[in-house]
């Protein structure tokens, strides 16, 4: 299954709550994770068909900054 990794600003647990609904709404999404306590907070994501775009947009909508790790 294909991973993908992005440095973001989600930071918290509340910030984990803000941007739970806008993942796991995406369908090619089958795990999802953020390390908080990695300095850049990696978002890590696997899926079949995720692609680093759709990933991008649902959490930028969320309300934090997103780029490829």
């Amino acid at each position: 299954m294909p991973t993908l990794r992005f440095k973001t600003t989600i930071n918290c647990a509340n910030c984990l709550r803000a941007v739970t609904p806008s993942l796991n709404a995406e369908k090619e999404i089958t795990r999802w994770n953020v390390d908080t306590s990695n300095p850049a907070k990696i978002l890590t994501v696997e899926g079949e068909n995720v692609k680093a775009e759709q990933v991008i947009q649902a959490v930028q909508e969320a309300g934090f900054e997103i780029e490829p790790a």
